[in-house]
């Protein structure tokens, strides 16, 4: 469980690391499942040519074109990955932050994030709540560190308390990425925070958190599974994209 001083560290700033959470047997089945699905690229799969952010690959043609950026439907591609991302240690902390009944919801995220030393492309600022459609901005999301994770190696920024703040329409882009041309967003960006993270560490943060991350310029691939979670009140609208996929219930 979190204690007191973590709960109140996510309300103020959106986010909390538990240190070593995740089982190291735990650890080394999902990195296996990992590289193994990578290695055979076992679909379903996103490229980095697919998003066409900073630094990607402009086509799935283009040299690095079949980079993939992320494992989709993690729980479904392997019982380690489901396993880890519904384990008690992770649903006891997400009930803290949620409420007594919890769902983990596969229409997002639930994938592996494989940042890879070439064509990997930078992630700009944004909100994961931009394209996801509750009755309640409210949801938390959980990323296991299957290895070292830092700036050099695409690691994630965040900008603290964001999820508190109601940005008005001409501070965003019209992706919904925030700007970084305006002065009025300046002193949050100088704000950032960059979350450096141990294998077996399990970041967990808000939904309307703004975060980021740059490229991977190191050696190796950085394999990020990141699951996502409601309170069972917090229905997904009916007809939208996070109503397409049953959720698995903690």
């Amino acid at each position: 469980m979190f204690d007191r001083e973590e709960i109140e560290q996510f309300a103020s700033a959106g986010f909390v690391i538990a240190r070593g959470l995740l089982p190291e047997a735990a650890r080394a089945r999902m990195l296996a499942a990992a590289e193994r699905d990578l290695a055979g690229a076992v679909q379903p799969l996103e490229y980095e040519a697919d998003l066409r952010y900073p630094g990607a690959p402009p086509s799935r043609e283009a040299p690095g074109g079949r980079t993939v950026r992320r494992l989709l439907q993690a729980c479904a591609r392997d019982a380690a990955f489901r396993d880890a991302a519904t384990a008690p240690a992770i649903a006891g902390r997400l009930r803290q932050l949620l409420g007594p009944q919890v769902a983990l919801a596969q229409a997002h995220h639930n994938c592996v994030m494989t940042k890879q030393p070439q064509y990997s492309s930078q992630t700009l600022w944004h909100r994961d709540i931009r394209y996801w459609s509750y009755h309640r901005p409210e949801l938390v999301s959980a990323w296991f560190a299957l290895g070292e994770e830092h700036a050099g190696n695409g690691g994630l920024m965040v900008l603290p308390g964001t999820q508190r703040i109601e940005f008005a329409a001409e501070r965003l882009d019209a992706a919904q990425f925030l700007r970084t041309d305006l002065a009025e967003n300046q002193s949050l960006l100088d704000s950032r925070v960059e979350v450096g993270l141990a294998p077996g560490d399990v970041l967990f943060f808000h939904c309307r958190l703004f975060h980021a991350a740059g490229a991977n310029s190191s050696d190796h691939i950085k394999f990020s599974p990141v699951f996502t979670y409601r309170a069972l009140d917090n229905l997904p609208l009916p007809g939208s994209r996070s109503a397409g996929l049953p959720d698995i219930y903690l």
